[in-house]
C-alpha cells in the first residue's frame, strides 16, 4: 500500500485540506497497482503528496530516470486513477478532459458509519466479554470434583419437578490446617447427613438431619474405581450410618441408597463437603451469625464464645460444628440442632442483599463453593450446579423447616448408651410427608378467603364417624389410592360405611366431595377428617351404595397425596417432631 510518512496527511479532514471529504474516501485503489492511495481533493493541492497519475503524452521508453531512480510507469488511456468520491451534499465536481462521467455510488452518512463503527466495537467487548465468562466458568467447572455414583443418582437434574439432595459433611482431615483435628488418617466418613427436600411448585423445602449413630442396615454397594474397574462393597447389617461411606471403599452412592433402604426417600444427588467447606464459604461471606445461651469454652474443640450472639467464620466456624460438648447431653443429636441453626444464618447470609449486590462477595462465594464441593457427575457442570441454585433460591427461607429423624435410645446397648435407631411410632409419617411433598410449614398465605357460602359448608354440626356412607372413586390419584383410603377411614377414623366404587369417568386435578342437601352434617365429617376446604364440598345430589342407601360421593384427584395425609394442610402433623426454619436466628443451649 503506497502509504506517505507525512503525519500532517493522515490530519488532513481535522484541518480543513480535505473540505467535506470522509478520510474513509480519501483513499482510493489504482487500479494498475491494485494498492489503494491516499487522495486528497483539489481544494488543498499538498507539496510532497503524489497527485492524480495521468497518461504521458510520449511514452518513456525505460523505468530507470537519469538519477537511477524510478519512474511511474505509464497508465494507458482511459484507465487512470478514479477521482475523489463527493461526500453527500457537496457541489458535483466537473469530469477530467478526456474522461466519462462515472454513476454517482451511494455513499454512507459519518452517523451511520460511526454507528457501524461504535456498533462493532461493542460487539467485540461482548463477545471478548462472553468469552471470559465462558472460561471463567470452566475454571470453576474443574474446581468442583465429581463421583460416577452410577444409578444411585438421577441421570440428571429436572428444575419442573420435587428433588432430594443429599448433602453430606465428611470428617476427611485433608487440607490446610485440618491436620490438628485428630484422627488424620480418616477415610472420610458420613459424619453431618441432610436430605434436603424442594418441593415441587418450590414454595417449601424441607431439611431432614439424619443422626451419624443411627443404627441402619447398610446394603451392598457397587462402586466405580479409580482404574476404572467396578466393585461391590458388601453390607452390613445393624451398623453406624457414618460407616457408609469411606470405610472398605465405600462411596457416596453406598450413602444415597442407605438413606433410602432407612427411609424409603430416594435421594437423586448429593453434594458432599469437607472441613475446609465451612471455614472457606463463611470467610467468603465475611462470617455468619450464631448465637449461644450460655457462654462455650470446650476445651476439644477449641470453641470459645460469650453467651449471646457472636459472629464466626474460618476456623471458628468450623468450631462451632464440631463442637458436641458445648450443647446439650454432650452428644450427637444436640449437635445436630446447633449444626441446623448455623446452616440457617449461612442461608440467610449467602442470600442477603449485602451478598448479592457485591460481585467481590460473589465471586469469593462461587470460587469457595466450587472447590469445596464434590457431586455426582449429573450434576457436575457449573450451569447445572447453578440452575439448582436459582431453584433453591425460590424457596423463601422461611418456608425451609430442619427438622431431625425421630429416634430413640438403641434398646441392645445396655449400658452406654451410645447409638439410636429409628422411632417407627413418628418416622413414618416423616418419611411418608416428604416421599408425597407434603410441607412441613405453612407454604402460603390464602391469597383470598373464601366466599361466604363456600366457608359456610364447613359450619354447623357434624355426624359421627359412623354414620358417614361414602363411596370413593379414583378420579386421578396414584393407581390403588381409593382402596387404600377406603381402608384408612374404616381402620383409623371408624368410617365403615364406606366403599371402593373404582375409577371415575374422568381425571379430577383436585378431590370433592359430592353431598345432597340432608348429608351436610356427613360431609362436614368427612371433610374434617380428610382436611377437605370448603371448595372441594359440592353441593349436589346423592348416590346408592351397594346396600341400597344414599350416600355421597368422594373422588379423589390428582391433589390426593395418600391415605391419612391432609389435603387441606399445608403444614403435615408431627407431633412431637422437633423442628425450626431458615428464616429465625435461634439460639443453641
Amino acid at each position: 500500500m503506497a502509504l506517505t510518512e507525512d503525519s500532517d496527511n493522515v490530519d488532513a479532514q481535522g484541518r480543513g485540506r480535505a473540505d467535506d471529504v470522509d478520510p474513509a474516501d480519501q483513499w482510493v485503489l489504482n487500479p494498475n497497482t491494485g494498492e489503494y492511495e491516499l487522495r486528497l481533493g483539489p481544494s488543498a493541492p499538498q507539496s510532497g503528496i503524489p497527485g492524480p497519475r495521468r497518461a504521458a503524452a510520449a511514452p518513456s521508453p525505460s523505468r530507470t530516470g537519469a538519477a537511477g531512480g524510478r519512474t511511474t510507469a505509464p497508465v494507458s488511456p482511459g484507465r487512470d486513477v478514479p477521482p475523489p468520491r463527493r461526500r453527500r451534499g457537496a457541489p458535483p465536481e466537473e469530469p477530467l478532459p478526456g474522461r466519462r462521467g462515472r454513476r454517482p455510488v451511494k455513499q454512507t452518512s459519518k452517523a451511520k458509519k460511526s454507528l457501524l463503527w461504535t456498533g462493532g466495537t461493542m460487539a467485540f467487548v461482548l463477545v471478548a466479554g462472553a468469552a471470559t465468562g465462558y472460561f471463567y466458568l470452566k475454571h470453576l467447572e474443574g474446581n468442583v470434583g465429581t463421583t460416577d455414583v452410577g444409578d444411585a443418582a438421577a441421570s440428571n437434574f429436572s428444575k419442573d419437578e420435587a428433588f432430594n439432595i443429599l448433602i453430606i459433611g465428611t470428617d476427611k482431615r485433608t487440607g490446610e490446617g485440618n491436620e490438628g483435628y485428630g484422627d488424620a488418617g480418616s477415610v472420610g466418613h458420613a459424619d453431618t447427613n441432610i436430605l434436603l427436600h424442594v418441593a415441587k411448585d418450590r414454595t417449601n423445602a424441607t431439611a431432614l438431619s439424619i443422626p451419624r449413630d443411627l443404627i441402619v442396615d447398610i446394603p451392598d454397594c457397587q462402586t466405580k474405581q479409580e482404574d476404572g474397574t467396578e466393585k461391590v462393597v458388601a453390607g452390613l447389617e445393624d451398623a453406624r450410618f457414618n460407616r457408609s461411606l469411606g470405610e472398605s471403599g465405600r462411596d457416596a452412592g453406598c450413602t444415597m441408597r442407605t438413606v433410602e433402604a432407612a427411609t424409603g426417600i430416594k435421594p437423586d444427588h448429593f453434594v458432599m463437603a469437607d472441613f475446609n467447606a465451612v471455614k472457606t464459604l463463611t470467610t467468603a461471606v465475611d462470617g455468619v451469625e450464631v448465637c449461644v445461651e450460655k457462654a462455650v469454652d470446650d476445651k476439644q474443640s477449641k470453641l470459645v464464645l460469650p453467651a449471646g450472639k457472636s459472629k464466626v467464620q474460618g476456623e471458628r466456624a468450623l468450631a462451632f460444628v464440631r463442637t458436641r460438648h458445648a450443647f446439650g447431653n454432650k452428644g450427637d443429636l444436640d449437635r445436630i440442632k446447633a449444626q441446623q441453626q448455623f446452616l440457617g444464618s449461612l442461608m440467610r447470609k449467602m442470600t442477603s442483599g449485602d451478598t448479592l449486590t457485591s460481585p467481590t462477595k460473589l465471586l469469593k462465594l462461587a470460587e469457595a463453593a466450587t472447590n469445596a464441593l464434590t457431586v455426582d457427575k449429573a450434576i457436575g457442570k457449573v450451569g447445572t450446579l447453578k440452575d439448582i441454585a436459582l431453584e433453591l433460591k425460590k424457596v423463601p427461607t422461611k418456608n425451609i423447616s430442619f427438622m431431625t429423624i425421630p429416634v430413640k435410645d438403641n434398646p441392645a446397648e445396655t449400658v452406654v448408651k451410645a447409638t439410636v435407631i429409628v422411632d417407627d411410632s413418628r418416622a413414618p409419617a416423616i418419611f411418608d410427608a416428604i416421599k408425597n411433598d407434603v410441607s412441613f410449614t405453612e407454604v402460603k398465605k390464602q391469597e383470598k378467603k373464601e366466599k361466604a357460602e363456600v366457608a359456610a359448608r364447613l359450619k354447623g354440626t357434624k355426624s359421627a364417624a359412623s354414620d358417614v356412607r361414602v363411596r370413593i372413586l379414583n378420579g386421578g390419584a396414584a393407581g390403588g389410592s381409593a382402596q387404600q383410603q377406603l381402608a384408612y377411614l374404616q381402620t383409623e377414623e371408624g368410617v365403615t360405611k364406606s366403599e371402593n366404587a373404582g375409577n371415575a369417568e374422568a381425571t379430577l386435578a383436585r378431590t370433592t366431595l359430592e353431598y345432597a342437601p340432608d348429608q351436610a352434617d356427613q360431609a362436614r365429617r368427612l371433610a374434617d377428617i380428610m382436611g377437605l376446604s370448603g371448595s372441594a364440598l359440592k353441593p349436589g345430589k346423592s348416590v346408592t351404595n351397594a346396600q341400597g342407601l344414599p350416600a355421597m360421593t368422594l373422588t379423589l384427584g390428582k391433589d390426593f397425596k395418600g391415605a391419612g395425609v391432609k389435603l387441606s394442610s399445608s403444614a403435615a402433623a408431627a407431633p412431637g417432631v422437633d423442628k425450626s426454619t431458615a428464616d429465625k436466628a435461634q439460639c443453641a443451649s
